[in-house]
């Protein structure tokens, strides 16, 4: 039996002191490690196979940590972690109390930047080489950019910068035409004629003052080192394209790679996912997805936009049923929304559905493009709230805050997928405002869900549940928390639905009818809906006692939803608690 060469290796320093023909069996011990491991905790599985050679190949050559490697997406570096001092605990990725599925700069000395978004590595890794100049410092930057990374803006951007300076840079794209869907766009296009050997027009990476080199095999490793060993000697930008397959390595993975992406658990010798028990409750995803069809067929203004979350945001559906007016528009969140508007000015209803935590990088287009102009464009914002093993870079738990500050915007959270039928017919009929629709991942809480479409009242709360002795006031999907924590309490619940515009006329009568009020959210505290509460008494000079509940002031690392949400008292037991509690101490 052959000697495993994986055993020994727990460092960088362990792994040059391999024979280069030794490489290519570690390569395969470490895809077989992390098919077994994922096969059981899940985690993200193809971009990380596709990258084994590579990552290899990068710590082999280059002097890591003084080195800096900047990976981008964060998702390509299972194989750098365990490389890096982390196999032993590998097996905690993305567990709580474990390890994260990204690269962090507090977890690792050999984590030389932070990345759970995409498309920052050039401009981070252009900013470190400069840095190192400045300081007279000898070093190597390295940004491996992949998973269609390369077609954002901010990639272009960094790269416009670094093609006029003399900054010790290198550019590794990790071109595998896909990155949770299919690549889009010309520029996915210009790639696949470069690797066929039929671009004719020049070379866009030399026409931006980079050493352009490639394509070469991504899975060659020898090929790989000799040429990283060549990139060493050249001065300046350069630009080194290599092709791989996502997830190689893996039959089933390699030739269905959305799927692959992150399978769940899965049977590690067969490759076959492994059967979830059945749900009768839809995901809240599948609910906009078929929603939109079943509206886009009644509505013929209705279009679809994504940026490049088709399947993780079920618009595939539409791009299925209605391929003319259904787009995805790469990792590209700022033109996603300027897309929008420009229809929207145009009469068009445009749903753009973006997840809540990405929403975040169009920040200006949602005020200048959108809100300022009182666009109506409808914006369904997937993945709100607290999400899980993806951590701190993908909660949800700021949209609240940063939309509600914003002029000429309608808020609204669904506590269920009735809910979100509902608003978003609503929304089509017409509205003279943009819309936000903020709903969570997963699955809801309800299995006739598709029921006829009823219209909802702009700014109106609602109220759950009559009680004598305190009100509790939630917003959005974790009604559901709340009403399981008040089953046997005395308590009123109000949904109020909408956080801007707050429903005035009810909350006067909940402050004129409560003395203790107790706010419930799944988003910031600061800011948030409880903090829309707090200034709207305040304004009205009332005295009553409120407490908000909801997500802390800092960054929730990863683990289950249901974790997360003990840890930071959002669980119904919790809940519970804090309004008995809160009873005992105002009697």
């Amino acid at each position: 039996m052959q000697n495993r060469i994986l055993e020994h290796i727990n460092y960088p320093k362990d792994l040059r002191g391999l024979e280069l023909e030794d490489l290519p069996q570690l390569a395969r011990e470490l895809r077989e490690f992390i098919i077994n491991i994922v096969a059981t905790k899940e985690g993200h599985l193809g971009a990380s196979l596709g990258v084994v050679e590579l990552t290899i190949a990068l710590h082999y050559v280059f002097n890591t940590p003084d080195d800096l490697l900047i990976w981008d997406v964060g998702h390509q570096a299972y194989v750098h972690k365990i490389l890096t001092g982390r196999k032993a605990i590998f097996d905690t990725n993305r567990q709580l109390g474990g390890i994260s599925g990204f690269p962090k700069r507090d977890e690792s000395e050999y984590d030389a930047f932070g990345v759970g978004h995409s498309s920052t590595s050039i401009s981070a890794a252009l900013g470190m080489a400069i840095a190192s100049k400045i300081k007279g410092e000898d070093k190597h930057h390295i940004a491996i950019i992949g998973d269609a990374s390369i077609a954002s803006g901010m990639a272009f951007e960094g790269l416009n910068h670094a093609g006029v300076t003399d900054a010790n840079l290198l550019v590794i794209l990790n071109d595998n035409a896909i990155g949770i869907d299919p690549s889009v766009g010309a520029l996915k296009q210009y790639l696949t004629n470069v690797k066929k050997g039929t671009q004719k027009q020049d070379n866009i990476f030399e026409a931006l003052n980079f050493n352009y080199s490639g394509p070469i095999d991504g899975h060659d490793i020898n090929k790989i080192i000799s040429e990283l060993e060549r990139l060493k000697t050249v001065k300046g930008p350069k630009f080194l394209h290599i092709i791989t397959t996502k997830g190689k390595g893996l039959k089933q993975a390699e030739e269905n790679q959305v799927k692959y992406h992150a399978p769940g658990k899965f049977d590690a010798k067969t490759g076959e996912i492994l059967a979830k028990s059945a749900s009768r409750q839809p995901k809240y995803q599948d609910v906009f997805g078929h929603t939109i069809v079943e509206l886009a067929k009644q509505n013929k203004k209705i279009v679809g936009i994504t940026p490049a979350m088709p399947t993780g945001s079920s618009l595939k559906f539409m791009m299925d049923e209605f391929p003319d007016r259904a787009f995805d528009v790469g990792i590209a969140e700022q033109h996603a929304v300027t897309l929008a508007a420009g229809m929207a000015a145009q009469g068009l209803i445009p749903f753009c559905n973006i997840y809540s935590t990405f929403l975040q990088r169009a920040y200006d287009q949602v005020i200048h493009d959108v809100a300022l102009q009182k666009l109506p464009v409808i914006f369904c914002l997937d993945r709100a709230g607290l999400v899980g093993e993806d951590g701190a870079t993908h909660h949800g738990v700021f949209d609240l805050a940063y939309l509600r500050c914003i002029p000429n915007f309608i808020i609204f959270a669904p506590r269920n997928e009735v809910e979100l039928r509902n608003i978003m017919y609503t929304a089509q009929l017409g509205l003279e405002l943009p819309i936000a629709i903020r709903y969570p991942r997963g699955r809801g809480v309800m299995t006739n869900w598709n029921q006829p479409f009823s219209k909802i009242e702009i700014g109106k709360g609602i109220q759950l549940k009559k009680g004598e002795q305190l009100a509790v006031l939630s917003i959005g999907a974790i009604a559901k928390n709340v009403s399981e924590a008040i089953q046997t309490l005395s308590v009123s619940h109000y949904d109020m639905r909408f956080v801007k515009p707050l429903d005035e006329t009810l909350l006067h009568h909940i402050l004129k009818t409560y003395k203790s009020i107790i706010t419930v959210e799944d988003g910031a505290i600061k800011g948030g809906f409880g903090s829309a509460v707090l200034e709207f008494a305040a304004r009205h000079n009332y005295k009553n006692n409120i407490t908000l509940l909801g997500v802390p002031d800092r960054f929730i690392e990863h683990g289950k939803v249901i974790e997360l949400q003990e840890q930071i008292s959002l669980n119904p037991e919790a809940i519970s608690k804090t309004i008995i509690s809160f009873l005992e101490q105002n009697s």
